[in-house]
């Protein structure tokens, strides 16, 4: 149960923040240096007591191969939230000892308090794995604010404690109490599904607590909490809920097309989306605010190059944000990607890491989620960034926030890229 928090730096929803004013409609070669990736002061101070002293920031480098996820749970729709190596992606709300070790997320001592992710989430499956050893009081918030203070409007505290407690391990506190074993010491493995009013929970296999929230919460951070003791957490997954298809395979019902443009988008035999030579552009006749979008990829060459443009100004030429599809990367060294690399914000943030590769299928999930966006390749968390440019209508010139189409780019005439499984979860506006 979570007790006192300091409060969380401004700079949550502008960690990644880069001052950059334009945006790109041909993906040229110009882009920013790699921003340093951060996870808040806190945090950032728990990475500098990384074991690996060769590399304190926490960064990922060409010798430390990522784990990746197995091909079934991508299929199904699955991401990391934890990368086994850093903190990428999360920040914390206090000065705790949060750090990585073994593959594992572990505190035990500091100020109470939360690290959250730096995305929000809306409905989803969440998978992890805990160890809490004798004494310990900690939990999980989902659908959290960033400074919770009243567990029954706030978030959902999942709590994990031990027997004695008034919610112990598997309650949602000050909402339902479980009734199941966890013993301390040893690793147990929550299945969590929060899907609109609805909290389900299942410890070890087994369900131990369906609530329903009169008051659904609809959105918001996870966090894993300090309040005493020490805690371990690993295997931190999310399936996004709620998806809907954008493309059905047999035509381009739904979308529309520019014949005046040079690109050539055709569905083939097989039921891709495949798109051929450029510059061009295929347009949602949706439109689309926040929302989280995920889909197969495959290039048909090295190093080709194409984008997934959102909150487009519709009917315009590529005038969006642009989600990066570029496999290349320089000196044999997936940190250095060749272009912006696939899954980073052309001119705002490179991808930390090139995990797709050229003529096989990859599977890419970006969320926007008001002035933040992220994205995972094949379930790998690659960017994270946050718009704190004033608004503006036109995403090259300020932070758009307005819904606008999603559209998928024919960049030059080398293009011949292929998309699959298309499909988007378009969320409701938060609680008031």
């Amino acid at each position: 149960m979570l007790l006192r928090h300091s409060h969380l730096s401004a700079a949550i929803s502008g960690i990644f923040a880069i001052g950059v004013m334009a945006a790109c409609t041909s993906c040229g070669p110009a882009a920013p240096p790699q921003q340093q990736a951060a996870t808040g002061a806190a945090a950032v101070s728990a990475a500098d007591r990384f074991d690996d002293t060769s590399n304190p920031a926490g960064e990922p480098t060409a010798d430390r191969e990522p784990a990746l996820l197995p091909a079934g749970d991508l299929a199904e729709g699955w991401i990391s939230l934890f990368d086994g190596q850093t903190l990428f992606g999360w920040t914390a709300d206090s000065q705790a000892d949060w750090r990585v070790e073994d593959g594992t997320i572990v505190v035990s001592s500091g100020e109470k308090g939360l690290l959250l992710t730096t995305t929000q989430f809306a409905d989803y499956v969440l998978r992890v794995d805990f160890r809490a050893e004798q004494g310990t009081n900690s939990g999980i918030f989902l659908h959290t604010s960033p400074q919770p203070q009243d567990m029954t409007s706030d978030c959902y505290e999942l709590n994990i404690a031990e027997a004695d407690n008034p919610f112990p391990t598997g309650s949602l506190v000050h909402r339902k109490k479980a009734d199941a074993e966890a013993p301390s010491g040893s690793w147990h493995s929550y299945e969590v599904t929060v899907d609109g009013e609805r909290v389900v929970v299942t410890l070890n296999g087994r369900e131990i607590l369906d609530y329903t929230d009169p008051k659904p919460l609809r959105r918001g951070h996870i966090g894993l909490q300090l309040n005493t003791g020490k805690v371990a957490f690993r295997n931190i997954r999310l399936k996004p809920l709620g998806m809907a298809s954008l493309f059905n395979g047999r035509d381009l019902s739904g979308w529309k097309m520019y014949p005046d443009m040079a690109s050539k988008f055709t569905v083939t035999d097989s039921g891709e989306l495949n798109v051929q030579d450029g510059r061009g552009q295929l347009e949602t006749e949706g439109r689309y605010g926040d929302f989280a979008l995920q889909l197969e990829c495959r290039t048909h060459a090295p190093a080709l190059n194409s984008g997934v443009f959102f909150r487009c100004i519709p009917g315009d030429d590529m005038m969006g944000y642009e989600c990066q599809i570029h496999n290349g990367f320089q000196d044999g060294d997936r940190t250095r990607p060749q272009d912006c690399g696939t899954g980073g914000f052309f001119r705002r943030q490179n991808a930390r890491r090139v995990v797709a590769d050229d003529l096989t299928w990859f599977h890419l999930t970006l969320i926007a989620d008001g002035p933040h966006m992220a994205a995972w390749v094949n379930g790998y968390q690659v960017s994270d960034w946050t718009d704190d440019r004033p608004p503006h209508e036109n995403p090259r010139k300020g932070l758009r926030l307005e819904p606008g189409t999603i559209m998928i780019q024919g960049h030059d005439p080398t293009t011949n890229i292929s998309f699959r499984n298309l499909q988007i979860a378009d969320w409701a506006p938060r609680r008031q």
